[in-house]
């Protein structure tokens, strides 16, 4: 009778399918883990820490599916909708969708071609599972989101507004670096850190607001992703010292690697710091507090494992301490001035939650924030409410328009240039101004939406003939929430609408 083996046996018969080839060298076969400088002396190093088989993978994610969908269903044939604490809770899932289902897409794509690339058998195997799960994990917020797509602006054309809209082209060119980058980097930037540093900050904080704000089929999609994140960041972090134990000359690669790509993921998540602060109606933590559990306290004690290697906290870590007082502020200030092309509403906090950040932020908001809503509000009181109808000087590096403010001083916009071959380049940090000057010639063809207008591929030269390239249903996708028709159908589910008309004394009897 045939031996039964155990899973670890298992996993060591799928990981070690590979073969020399005869007919072409195997620099010829995989041509791309060489070029980085990273050495490679022995591929069957190379573990999964979980040592998952595929058979155990269906059967894992299958059980998953089957929870997840049986929730989803239930919400949407109870109107879960109207059961959200209010209607603008609704824009973050907008921003979701745009934002962040695409790059689980990248994601997918990614993984893909790096399960082509890598020499080692284990390596390639670890690659393709995960592929599948971001995979997964496009199709259920895909899902799981469509449901809003019934009853709310703002979602019917994410995939087009990914690829054109000026702000998801900051999450966008986050993922065409990595995947123009080579195998080792990819798995620096996505596989340790964005997956293992910094998607707790997405997947933990802002679904558990889900959850806080009544939405239980968003934070049951979340948590089903959150649970291959766990093993995506123990694959992250085995890709990290599997390159440092193989060579010394590793180290000051990598290191580089971690400075670059902690910073693009911080500048990304950036915009998950305005939905946590301002689009959550009810927040159960604010930005700086998930920043100091997730990373500060967390992180800290992932790099003091890797000092052993030589790894140390980026430099970059000290700007991002400085502004966790004021991200998510600056962001909301953005959004709010360029929201007549944005695929979101946005609005000024109201007292309640004015008074939440105060509390939240209490030697930044009523000193620097405070102030400039408040007069945002009279504005609009008086009807004088003010959309940009300008293109504003955006980073070559992160693509975020120049709206941050100097880490040492909040009153001055941080604002940094260099030339490079007689063009002048533009940067919103220190960073990113690195960043750029490492690799300029992949940074000097990035496609930005202020040039690009100017050059005439998007539509027109108005901003009438922009939203319509965009394919915006003008005053129903953008503009202010309050006006807005999802606010009126919002009040009319909810019998919000009569009380407006008893205010106006055109209540019927």
């Amino acid at each position: 009778m045939a031996k039964r083996l155990n899973m670890r046996e298992r996993y060591k018969l799928m990981t070690r399918l590979g073969w020399e080839t005869s007919y072409q060298p195997m620099d010829k076969v995989f041509p791309y883990d060489k070029y980085e400088g990273i050495k490679i002396k022995d591929w069957d190093a190379w573990e999964d820490p979980f040592r998952m088989t595929m058979d155990a993978y269906w059967k894992y994610q299958g059980e998953k599916e089957k929870k997840l969908y049986a929730i989803m269903d239930a919400f949407a044939q109870n109107n879960g909708h109207l059961n959200v604490t209010d209607g603008r809770y609704v824009n973050a899932l907008k921003l979701f969708i745009q934002g962040v289902s695409p790059l689980e897409y990248q994601a997918h794509r990614g993984f893909a071609r790096q399960g082509r690339h890598f020499t080692g058998e284990g390596a390639r195997i670890a690659c393709q599972m995960q592929s599948l799960d971001e995979l997964r994990h496009t199709q259920t917020q895909i899902h799981t989101i469509s449901h809003y797509n019934k009853y709310f602006d703002g979602f019917h054309e994410f995939p087009l507004w990914h690829d054109r809209v000026w702000y998801l082209s900051v999450p966008k060119s986050f993922f065409d670096d990595a995947n123009t980058a080579g195998p080792f980097e990819f798995m620096v930037a996505i596989g340790f850190s964005f997956e293992y540093v910094l998607t707790n900050l997405l997947f933990v904080p802002f679904m558990s607001g889900a959850a806080y704000n009544g939405d239980m089929s968003t934070v049951t999609f979340g948590f089903s992703a959150q649970s291959d994140e766990a093993r995506h960041m123990t694959l992250g972090l085995q890709a990290i010292k599997f390159m440092l134990e193989q060579h010394e000359d590793n180290v000051p690669i990598v290191q580089k690697w971690i400075d670059k790509w902690l910073w693009r993921g911080y500048k990304v998540l950036s915009l998950v710091g305005a939905m946590m602060d301002y689009m959550l109606p009810e927040s159960p933590m604010s930005w700086k507090e998930a920043w100091e559990i997730y990373f500060e306290e967390n992180g800290g004690a992932l790099f003091n494992d890797l000092a052993r290697y030589g790894i140390k906290v980026p430099d970059y870590a000290a700007i991002c301490e400085k502004e966790k007082d004021h991200l998510s502020h600056q962001i909301w200030g953005i959004l709010y001035n360029h929201t007549a092309a944005a695929a979101i509403h946005t609005w000024m906090p109201d007292d309640k939650k004015m008074d939440w950040l105060s509390a939240k932020y209490p030697d930044t908001f009523d000193k620097y924030y405070r102030p400039r809503f408040e007069y945002w509000k009279e504005q609009e009181v008086k009807g004088e409410r003010y959309y940009s109808q300008t293109l504003p000087c955006i980073c070559q590096t992160c693509q975020i328009p120049m709206g941050f403010m100097e880490p040492d001083d909040p009153t001055q916009v941080a604002y940094r240039s260099t030339v490079y071959e007689g063009e002048r380049y533009h940067f919103c940090s220190d960073p990113c101004k690195q960043i750029f000057e490492d690799e300029p010639e992949k940074y000097v063809h990035a496609w930005l939406p202020p040039q690009q207008i100017f050059q005439g591929n998007c539509g027109g030269a108005t901003l009438e003939d922009v939203l319509k390239w965009y394919h915006f249903n003008v005053g129903a996708d953008n503009m202010d929430y309050v006006g807005s028709p999802d606010e009126k159908r919002w009040k009319a589910w909810k019998g919000l609408d009569q009380e407006d008309d008893e205010l106006r004394g055109t209540g019927t009897e």
